[in-house]
């Protein structure tokens, strides 16, 4: 399936008091954004996920670059893609740009366990098969 791409407008509560994003608010927004992934591609919210079905899906690493700084008032636009589907991970590409410009460019990988206190397991048939249709082949 084709890429994931959604929009963040930089506000105040992004930055630090040089008007720029402070590092850990792009953290908040890789969240944001597998967050809208899972609902509006693989079919089930985080709510869905954690308070429904009682598993959870937590981020175990990420590798970022910062490419260039971004400024209070301008919007990003962050695209997510599925790059690896594992046993019971899997692994996002998240780039952000601005106009054009890479901004910050960030490779996370998220497991599935059936609670917060398991080690991972492999992915349920279901969400499997909705994971593999978002799957970008390179």
């Amino acid at each position: 399936m084709s890429v994931f791409e959604t929009t963040q407008k930089i506000g105040f509560q992004h930055c630090d008091p040089a008007g720029i994003v402070f590092y850990p608010r792009y953290f908040e927004m890789f969240n944001m954004i597998i967050e809208e992934w899972f609902e509006r591609r693989v079919g089930l919210s985080f709510y869905d996920i954690h308070m429904v079905r009682g598993e959870v899906v937590p981020t175990v690493h990420v590798e970022v670059d910062f490419k260039a700084p971004s400024r209070l008032g301008e919007t990003l636009t962050l695209v997510l893609k599925l790059v690896k589907l594992g046993t019971s991970s899997i692994t996002f590409n998240i780039d952000a740009t601005n106009g054009g410009t890479a901004r910050v460019h960030a490779e996370l990988v998220l497991v599935y366990a059936k609670s917060a206190l398991e080690k991972s397991v492999g992915w349920p048939d279901d969400l499997r098969t909705a994971l593999t249709k978002q799957l970008v082949q390179n």
